[in-house]
């Protein structure tokens, strides 16, 4: 075996070893959690701990007194605010991945189907050796030459036109297969890079999500239960008082758009889900996140969406809040990091952060980037 054959090979193995360990370590990844039931392949978050009414506050936090309870609910909503943009990198990270991890998949498939591929055409080449050897090592040509039969000598002619074809073009075989299989280790090799850049990602972003998570629900834990009480109510004044400055604008007057088949399918499969409990990094059927409601609800309906809100804006198409319809997708924050679904009347249903389910909500209790709908075409 050549040395570039023996290169070749060991790429080959190195791919295929890369990808069942990086496999292997997903799974170990994802076993940490509780069990759970996901759509789409990928390694799951575990589901973050609700706060409980009975947690006993941790020693290094002060109880705040009620007139500091606005400034908790501004406090709670930046920390699952910096959770619900963690969340969408995590989800990136976790598509590129598994995109990644198919294209190696592929790539090692092609590796070996090449060395096969270039072992025959080295056999072959074998073979037209040791007929040359058995001939007694003359050229094609003088073996032409030495012949004393005309009719042979033309036949001959006519076979060493061919034969001589068929060498240059097994020797041109051989070369573009063996740069065919070259390539295909190094794309492999940087597939494997980027595969495990995104892993690497997809860590940190859990880590930041858990982190926050955390704080919030250790800042909650402080609170006694008329507060929290207070803060709830805090919380839906917020909302109420957002929604109606929203709708005092008029917009409702100016909606007007009506409903695709495709949309009423999308608005009956993500309201179909009310009541279902949120969770970082879900795609269902059980448990979701915001963009992943709004992903499965699409892909119910015929119109696969890009998995995170940020790309949801990036690549659908925009359309103006006037002119809306069921079943758009109404991107929140000015970094994306929150979608909700419009199902008409100034209404959405959306999953709003930890500790929360599906809901119904009004369109405008939360700052408004804008619309993209999905069936655009």
């Amino acid at each position: 075996m050549g040395r570039g054959r023996r290169s070749v090979l060991a790429a080959a193995v190195t791919v295929v070893c890369a990808v069942t360990l990086l496999g292997a370590s997903g799974t170990a990844f994802a076993s940490a959690g509780p069990d759970r039931e996901p759509t789409s392949p990928g390694t799951k978050p575990p589901a973050s701990p609700s706060p409980s009414s009975s947690s006993t506050p941790p020693p290094s936090v002060t109880v705040p007194p009620d007139k500091d309870l606005e400034a908790v609910r501004t406090k709670l909503d930046q920390l699952y605010h910096d959770a619900a943009v963690a969340t969408d990198a995590y989800n990136a990270a976790e598509e590129r991945a598994e995109q990644q991890s198919a294209q190696v998949t592929d790539l090692s498939r092609k590796i070996v189907e090449q060395q096969r591929k270039l072992d025959e055409l080295k056999d072959r080449a074998g073979a037209a050796a040791r007929s040359q050897y058995r001939t007694g090592g003359l050229p094609p040509q003088a073996q032409l030459l030495l012949s004393n039969d005309p009719q042979q000598f033309l036949d001959g002619a006519g076979r060493l036109l061919e034969g001589e074809r068929a060498t240059s073009g097994l020797l041109q075989d051989m070369t573009h297969t063996q740069q065919d299989l070259e390539q295909y280790a190094s794309d492999a090799a940087d597939r494997l890079r980027k595969l495990e850049d995104n892993r690497k990602a997809k860590a940190t972003a859990q880590k930041r999500i858990q982190q926050r998570i955390k704080e919030a629900e250790q800042l909650q834990a402080t609170l006694e239960q008329r507060q929290r009480e207070r803060l709830a109510q805090l919380e839906r004044q917020a909302a109420q008082q957002a929604q109606a400055a929203w709708l005092d604008t008029g917009i409702l007057k100016e909606i007007s758009g009506g409903a695709t088949e495709a949309d009423k399918k999308a608005v009956a499969y993500a309201t179909a889900q009310i009541g279902k409990p949120y969770e970082w990094g879900a795609e269902g059927p059980r448990t979701y996140d915001c963009s992943g409601l709004t992903s499965q609800a699409w892909a119910a309906a015929g119109h696969p969406v890009p998995r995170t809100s940020q790309e949801q804006w990036k690549q659908l198409k925009h359309v103006s809040v006037k002119d809306m319809r069921p079943g758009d997708l109404i991107i929140y924050f000015g970094d994306a990091s929150h979608v909700a679904m419009y199902v008409g009347e100034g209404r959405i249903v959306h999953a709003p952060r930890p500790g929360r389910t599906v809901t119904l909500a009004g369109a405008g209790t939360m700052p408004i980037l804008g619309v993209v709908r999905p069936d655009a075409d």
